[in-house]
This record gives structure tokens, sequence and C-alpha cells, in this order.
């Protein structure tokens, strides 16, 4: 049995490569500023073309990851206004998530 049959792995590195390079250019098009979804719809078909299902669906993880990453360096963690007036969601894991957000972002 190969060990590595559960992981992410390609036939060889000329294939993986070619999925790398269809992703990339894909996420430069959604990096465009000013541009719509819909300009990069060519370059998702070719990138899922290029690559297997579960790799597009773990990048499309990281890049939502990243995103998000990124809202929160540039703008911060902000709570919710409603979530400090609801008694009921004052659980000790909302508490948690607010002092983490007063200390990292204040």
């Amino acid at each position: 049995m190969n060990i590595s049959a559960g992981r992410m792995s390609f036939r060889d590195k000329g294939v993986r490569k070619a999925c790398w390079d269809s992703r990339d250019r894909y996420w430069a098009c959604l990096d465009l500023p000013g541009i719509q979804r819909d300009h990069c719809l060519e370059l998702r078909r070719l990138y899922e073309l290029a690559c297997p299902g579960h790799w597009v669906k773990h990048f499309d993880r990281k890049r939502q990851y990243m995103e998000f990453q990124e809202r929160i360096h540039s703008v911060g963690l902000r709570e919710p206004a409603t979530l400090s007036s609801c008694p009921a969601l004052d659980t000790p894991l909302t508490r948690r998530h607010r002092v983490y957000s007063e200390v990292v972002f204040t």
C-alpha cells in the first residue's frame, strides 16, 4: 500500500504544477481591483479541470481563510452589536472571544 495515497498527491510534478498555475491565474483574476467574479468564470473552469475536486475544495477554503485573515488585519475583529444585548448568547465562549478581541485589537 502506498503511504501517500491518502495525501493530496498527483502522478507527477508537471501535473501538480499545471494545477497550481491554473489556481494562481484564477486567484490573480479575483484579486484584480474592480473586477466582477463573473469575469473569472473561464479561469475557474480551467482551474477545476486542472485540479482534482478535493484540491479545489482545499484551495477554496484556504483562500477564504486568507481573505478572513486579511480583513482581521486591516479592519479588526468586531463583535456584532446584537451579541452583547442578548443575555442568552453570553456564554463562556463568547466572553472569551470578547476578551480576546479587546486584548488583541484595542
